[in-house]
């Protein structure tokens, strides 16, 4: 991770995903960083894209998470709500520290665009297993 954003215009170009890392969803997937620091405040960004089926582990974000779906369906999760289908141009907002999960339909890719602040030099919390946590 780098110190701070960009302090001007950047263009970052596809074709720099990397594999997700292990134990954050229940089989791997592609993860563009499009911005990645640890200052407090400031924003990280990344595309992802899932194959059908992939789901990421329960998790929260200290500042919230935005979520733009770039294409397929996607199904979204809050801790004891039904899943939500999601589609391309749909925006969805995580709360600070609500505990959700998402990732693409069984029958179908998934790709978004996820937006989260950095707090404590990080921007995300992960649960250790596939279910809710209390």
């Amino acid at each position: 991770m780098s110190e701070t954003n960009p302090k001007t215009m950047t263009i970052r170009r596809p074709g720099n995903a990397v594999r997700s890392p292990e134990g954050i969803s229940n089989a791997p997937f592609w993860v563009e960083m499009l911005l990645d620091n640890q200052v407090d405040g400031e924003n990280t960004a990344m595309r992802a894209t899932l194959d059908p089926g992939t789901v990421t582990h329960w998790h929260t974000h200290p500042r919230g998470q935005l979520l733009y779906v770039l294409s397929g369906i996607g199904l979204v999760q809050r801790k004891d709500e039904p899943a939500e289908e999601v589609r391309t141009g749909d925006a969805i907002w995580f709360a600070p520290d609500e505990l959700h999960r998402h990732g693409a339909a069984p029958d179908s890719p998934f790709s978004y665009l996820s937006v989260q602040g950095s707090e404590n030099g990080h921007f995300v919390d992960w649960f250790d297993s596939e279910e809710p946590q209390p």
